[in-house]
């Protein structure tokens, strides 16, 4: 029989089954705890990824400083021990000293009176070489001799009221090694007329020729072949050759590290400081501008270049190191660190350790219209004892 009831059509669930699918119920990702729903955790884990970050920054700069820092500060250390202690007997002047003079001395400003006050303050120490300054040479090696009118009343009147002192023409130039402007002395007529400026100021009576080149690099070979053709020269006129030399390397290729790093090669290395010194007469290290910032340390950058210095020079080579008679405060010179009393210090404890009884061995003033006093006073007591 039909069954004749209308029918629900609307499923029933039974036990155990699901009803009609409800809402959708919320997921761990669409909920707040999860990935995509949270804003403030998401913030969260941001910072923190944030602070990671610049936590291994920090790091990797604290690193990177202490790898700069650390050689630096073990070579400070060093040069601060090398300053201790007390020099060894004996290590005074040898009466072999010099003095770098400034221009005045030959270009008329200078006077009689002015010659006789030098030599008396000249007679309580052991100056015996006047570097006189004479140039500049022009770029091409010529010397232009307006520039010294007054060079021959010099050379006589220090022969007659100091005798036994001599009186060297200190020619300079600027060189064109870090800069397009300056002498080149790759050029064979450059070098050239650097010898022919070298028997001109011979002529007018100079007992020598003092060459100051900056800034030299080392390893220069055209450097070497004109103080060889310079000296020939010298030799012939029984005069002598003298150089201005840079300090040498403080720790092995610094040159070489510090060219790359600013541009500049400040330094030689102690081979070829001792193949300039082989050539010359008389090698004086212009041991300041030393970038040294404390008294202590300046000294201690003394005693080790006189060191590294006198082990490269020959004995026959008559070895000077550089007083800073001068005052100035800018990169590379601090005027309460580079006092001529640390210098002097720093000289005798290199002589004492390296070679006591060296005989052609003495110190450089520069220079002498910025000495003070208290200079003079400090190369005396220290040095001339």
């Amino acid at each position: 029989m039909e069954d004749t009831e209308p029918r629900n059509t609307e499923p029933k669930a039974a036990d155990g089954e699901d009803g009609p699918p409800g809402p959708p119920a919320p997921d761990d990702e669409s909920g707040t705890g999860g990935a995509g729903g949270n804003r403030d955790a998401e913030g969260e884990a941001e910072a923190t990824r944030r602070t990671r970050r610049r936590t291994r920054i920090r790091r990797t700069a604290m690193a990177v400083l202490l790898v700069l820092l650390l050689p630096l500060l073990t070579a400070e250390t060093a040069l601060r021990i090398n300053y201790t202690g007390d020099p060894a007997d004996g290590t005074y002047t040898r009466n072999r000293d010099a003095i770098w003079l400034g221009h005045a001395w030959v270009d008329g400003r200078k006077k009689d009176a002015d010659l006789t006050a030098l030599a008396r303050d000249l007679k309580t120490t052991g100056i015996r070489d006047l570097y006189v300054h004479t140039g500049p040479m022009e770029h091409d090696g010529t010397l232009p001799k307006s520039l010294y009118p007054r060079a021959r009343w010099l050379v006589d009147a220090v022969h007659r009221e100091m005798p036994g002192v001599r009186v060297q023409a200190f020619l300079g130039d600027v060189l064109a090694t870090e800069s397009p402007d300056g002498m080149r002395l790759e050029k064979a007529a450059t070098r050239a007329a650097v010898v022919d400026s070298a028997r001109q100021v011979l002529d007018v009576g100079y007992d020598g020729v003092h060459l100051d080149l900056e800034p030299l690099h080392s390893g220069d070979r055209n450097y070497l072949s004109l103080l060889d053709d310079v000296r020939a020269v010298t030799r012939a006129r029984d005069a002598q050759l003298s150089v201005a030399a840079h300090q040498i390397d403080p720790l092995p290729g610094f040159h070489s590290f510090w060219g790359t790093v600013a541009g500049h090669p400040k330094w030689w290395s102690q081979a070829f400081f001792g193949q300039v010194a082989r050539r010359v007469d008389q090698i004086a290290v212009m041991s300041y501008d030393t970038m040294q910032p404390l008294e202590s340390l300046y000294g201690g950058y003394v005693a080790q270049q006189t060191s590294l210095a006198l082990e490269a020079t020959p004995p026959t080579t008559h070895l000077l190191m550089g007083l800073p008679f001068y005052h100035e405060n800018r990169f590379g010179h601090w005027n309460h660190a580079e006092t001529v009393a640390a210098a002097v210090r720093g000289v005798r404890l290199g002589l004492s350790r390296t070679d006591a009884d060296r005989e052609r061995f003495g110190v450089a003033a520069y220079i002498d219209f910025a000495a003070t006093e208290e200079d003079w006073a400090s190369y005396r007591e220290g040095w001339v004892g």
